[in-house]
């Protein structure tokens, strides 16, 4: 009976201890390089037989000097720009940053669907749902970042 008694204890320890580590919070997509935090970097499936993607992922930086995102490659791309989308009259147009993105000290930046981005142009293999790709973002302070990008639905929603 005791070692049923200690068993059983031990059993609901261990659930008890498991639930709880369940529910801590798990940034399996945070990426930390210097002083900059990349969260969850992502991309869509590319519509039909497009040679062009996005990639999106807030990043943040901790530390108390401004940094650039001055480069990025990709597996999927030789050909990868940093682009925001800016209004042309009536019109929304994409512009490539060639001096990069600024992340201000202290802040994070979004980039997203409709804004800046991560744009892979001319892509060997258009990425799928379900997929992930490799990739590197240089920061003119941070160094580079070793990032995957998860491939998500073409219809995911705006705010990933």
């Amino acid at each position: 009976m005791v070692l049923i008694r200690s068993l059983t204890r031990a059993f609901c320890s261990a659930v008890l201890l498991s639930s709880v580590l369940a529910a801590a919070p798990v940034h399996a997509h945070d990426i930390k390089v210097g002083s900059i935090v990349i969260e969850h970097p992502w991309s869509r499936q590319s519509p039909m037989a497009a040679d062009v993607a996005a990639g999106f992922m807030i990043i943040t930086n901790t530390g108390s000097e401004d940094d650039r995102l001055v480069r990025a490659t990709a597996t999927i791309s030789s050909n990868v720009q940093l682009h925001d989308m800016k209004m042309d009259g009536d019109v929304m147009k994409m512009v490539e940053l060639p001096d990069g993105i600024v992340i201000p000290a202290g802040a994070s930046v979004e980039l997203k669907p409709r804004s800046l981005h991560v744009m892979f142009l001319d892509i060997v293999t258009p990425p799928k749902e379900g997929d992930t790709f490799a990739a590197k973002l240089v920061f003119e302070k941070a160094g580079t970042a070793e990032i995957e990008f998860e491939v998500l639905n073409p219809n995911a929603p705006m705010d990933q």
